[in-house]
């Protein structure tokens, strides 16, 4: 068997693969926040090298350089995995679903670049700010990964689809908004690291007010799609309000019990599974092929067996 030929029997793998990506991409969310939150930002104090005389941490960095290096070690194995789902997705006839998964495998490492302008910056909580939100973009293409793998879809209507993409768009305000509070607030990642200036409690009523707005809109969404029978994107809009409604929770728990570390990053846990959760809301709002249109279907299946014959 050709390397090629196995490439191709990875295939079967691929929704697998896809999962694991979205959970790892999560997971290093976690990790980082953890890096911060225990002042370990600087622990590795150099980048690439862990020091300007090795690549991997010694005992005189301590805990902190422990955390911080293993914190870059994960960022290997979410390579691997993207790696491999884009492999059991190359030669598959699934064109789409292998440039998501190039995506994703080229994000990671972009995303480790920025990792180290972090540190050569010494945390400068914009470039920190920008690092995060790169990572809630990856989380939101494998969520794109696995609808697509699901099969084709079509539109819904074009009113539920725009207030569902205007909910992403106030999703993605909220986001930045709760990075700039913590870049001005205490939890720099090392003590030595400059804050952005600005005051943490105006940023917080500011945050908390753009939170008000995408409840709002994702009732709306709730709403609409109830009346217009759209299951799929009720159920899905209705999961992402509830999570905006525990991170709304632990968002003024954490604020008036001054910044409690476990606190912010649960915190940060439920603003990935919020970017994961906004995109599946906007992509549920097409309707999937195999159970809304027998045609589009068969039409499908032929394209399916076209690529397997050019192969």
């Amino acid at each position: 068997m050709t390397v090629l030929h196995r490439f191709a029997a990875l295939h079967r793998y691929a929704w697998p693969l896809a999962v694991a990506s979205l959970v790892a991409n999560i997971g290093i969310v976690v990790t980082g926040g953890a890096v911060r939150l225990t002042g370990s930002g600087l622990g590795c104090p150099t980048w690439p090298r862990c020091t300007e005389e090795s690549y991997v941490v010694h005992s005189e960095l301590g805990a902190h350089g422990v955390i911080e290096f293993g914190n870059r070690m994960l960022t290997w194995v979410l390579v691997v995995i993207a790696v491999a789902t884009f492999l059991a997705l190359w030669r598959s006839g699934r064109e789409r679903a292998t440039r998501l998964a190039a995506v994703i495998a080229l994000g990671i490492p972009a995303q480790a670049l920025l990792g180290g302008v972090t540190v050569l910056t010494d945390l400068n909580p914009w470039i920190v700010s920008l690092h995060l939100m790169v990572s809630m973009a990856i989380i939101g293409v494998c969520v794109m990964l696995l609808d697509e793998l699901r099969g084709p879809a079509r539109p819904a209507t074009d009113r539920l689809r725009g207030l569902a993409w205007l909910t992403l768009g106030t999703t993605w305000v909220v986001l930045y908004l709760g990075t700039v509070v913590t870049g001005s607030g205490p939890h720099s990642g090392d003590l030595e690291s400059r804050r952005t200036g600005l005051d943490p409690q105006v940023m917080s009523h500011v945050h908390a007010a753009a939170v008000y707005a995408l409840v709002a809109v994702t009732v709306g969404l709730v709403l609409l799609a109830h009346r217009q029978g759209a299951t799929l994107v009720r159920t899905s809009a209705s999961g992402l309000l509830a999570l905006e409604l525990a991170q709304g929770l632990l968002g003024f728990v954490q604020y008036f019990t001054d910044l409690p570390e476990i606190l912010v990053g649960l915190h940060m846990l439920g603003a990935a599974l919020i970017s994961a959760a906004v995109t599946w809301t906007v992509l549920s709002t097409r309707a999937r092929s195999d159970a809304a249109d027998p045609q589009l279907k068969r039409s499908g299946s032929r394209a399916t067996a076209t690529n397997s014959s050019d192969r």
